[in-house]
């Protein structure tokens, strides 16, 4: 699905905001180590900076309970001069990103044992709304912008909701969002965000080459992609969670007013308190028996 018409953007400048997911629970059980991960996505990042001067990176980290911004190429922190061996790029995010991951574990919350608690992908999505937007107003000729979703961890269905209006805004913006899913099966929730607002979703086979298929799929300007042939997602899966009990579900309940959506049938929307079908009816009969 192809978004809106583009803006007057720079066509060679881009700003990429990438999303990072940290879940401590997810990389513990996962067979490829975080920090393998961490180094080529770095090194995709270094990549980004070096195929234009005036290109933007943001990086969010995305934990279970926060998140936060861990880097921003425009800060005048992240030109300095090199710390020992380590370019301050690397330096900067990596002091960050530990003091993110210190400050989410104080706020972790109890969960089943046995089972992964999801990322706050909905906050990521939030926050890189809102810097965007900031850059929409910074002058007459903004970056491209551009939201690259790094995601591990499983959909969690409670975020159904606060992802939807982020995909939707996104869309509203024309700024797509593009996901590298590393999981073991694949993300509804992301497959339906790249599908709506035009951008791409691709899942690696391999991850050790992970750093090849950041640089060939995702590295790309928007005002490149015309002009080549990026992997298209063979099919995308479009369930949503129910609002009762926050499970992902085939068929369902849908309120006429509010939209919201049930597993089971309901007398009375616990949204917006609407009453449906014989519930409804039943009521309008007391009513007028009293009034009679």
């Amino acid at each position: 699905m192809t978004s809106a018409p583009s803006k007057l953007y720079a066509d060679d400048v881009s700003l990429l905001v990438v999303t990072l997911d940290t879940n401590p629970f997810f990389w513990s059980t996962f067979p490829f180590p975080f920090a393998d991960f961490l180094s080529q996505v770095l090194a995709f990042l270094n990549s980004i900076l070096l195929l234009g001067q005036l290109n933007q990176v943001i990086v969010i980290a995305t934990g279970c309970n926060s998140c936060g911004y861990v880097f921003d190429s425009t800060s005048d922190k992240n030109h300095g001069s090199t710390t020992g061996t380590m370019p301050a790029l690397y330096s900067n995010l990596l002091h960050n990103l530990d003091q993110f991951v210190a400050r989410d574990q104080q706020l972790a919350s109890p969960h089943t044992p046995g089972t992964v608690p999801s990322s706050l992908l909905s906050g990521s999505l939030s926050m890189a709304l809102c810097y965007i937007q900031r850059a929409f107003r910074s002058g007459p000729m903004p970056p491209q912008p551009r939201i690259l979703c790094l995601q591990g961890a499983t959909d969690g269905p409670e975020q159904y909701v606060a992802i939807m209006n982020a995909i939707f805004s996104a869309q509203h913006s024309v700024v797509p969002i593009d996901s590298c899913y590393i999981g073991s099966n694949n993300s509804a929730f992301l497959q339906q965000a790249s599908y709506i607002t035009g951008g791409i979703y691709y899942k690696p086979p391999q991850l050790d080459g992970l750093y090849q298929y950041l640089s060939t799929v995702f590295a790309t300007d928007l005002h490149s992609r015309a002009f080549l042939r990026l992997p298209k997602s063979v099919g995308v899966d479009f369930r949503a969670s129910c609002f009762c009990h926050k499970q992902t579900i085939d068929m369902g309940y849908v309120c006429s007013v509010c939209l919201s959506i049930f597993c089971e049938h309901h007398d009375k929307c616990s949204t917006c308190g609407s009453v449906f079908g014989q519930a409804q009816l039943d009521a309008s009969a007391a009513d007028r028996k009293r009034k009679a």
